[in-house]
């Protein structure tokens, strides 16, 4: 199913449906990082393996406030800050950041920390809102193959039993770049 409300996709999130929507660069599939059926049926769809975990993406700085307390105050600030000001760069920033107690594991696969986003994609900011939490984000595309970059991207992989929130993307030319936080690595350039 195609829609273009943002009310109507974030129910199908609250059902446990998943969800292909626009990110800033490329199509993602999100669903209720709570949901471990809907999570699974992420992993089915990609043929991706549990262990590489998933970003999850949230539309405020409060949505993921809790993972950042652990962080040492100037690292904390440029987290917020790449998220602040995205236009400072041509791509979004992903972090990696220490999980606590509330992320469940499923989401980090085999890592100690969970990949983060706070978007400024007006969509997503919408979707995390209306939603009232962050959900997950991993790139519209089977294992192997280039990321959807168009509702018709999405579809030929994964046809219509799919819901669908029809919009553009942002302006990003290629999806996140992702930041160890702790150890400053550039996982993903």
């Amino acid at each position: 199913m195609i829609t273009t409300s943002v009310a109507e996709a974030a129910t199908h999130l609250a059902q446990g449906k998943v969800l292909a929507y626009p990110t800033e660069a490329v199509w993602g599939l999100g669903c209720d990082p709570f949901n471990e059926r809907a999570f699974n049926e992420i992993l089915k769809l990609k043929q991706r393996p549990i262990e590489k975990g998933v970003i999850l993406l949230a539309g405020q700085l409060s949505q993921v406030e809790h993972l950042l307390q652990k962080l040492d105050p100037n690292i904390r600030e440029q987290v917020i800050e790449t998220w602040k000001n995205p236009t400072t760069s041509d791509r979004a920033t992903t972090w990696l950041l220490p999980a606590d107690e509330h992320i469940p594991t499923w989401i980090k696969g085999n890592h100690p920390k969970v990949a983060v986003r706070v978007t400024s994609h007006p969509l997503c900011v919408a979707l995390c809102r209306t939603f009232n939490g962050f959900i997950v984000s991993t790139s519209a595309n089977p294992a192997g193959l280039d990321p959807a970059r168009s509702l018709q991207d999405a579809q030929h992989y994964f046809g219509n039993d799919l819901n669908y929130l029809d919009g553009d993307l942002g302006t990003c030319r290629q999806p996140s770049r992702i930041i160890d936080a702790i150890t400053g690595e550039v996982v993903r350039a």
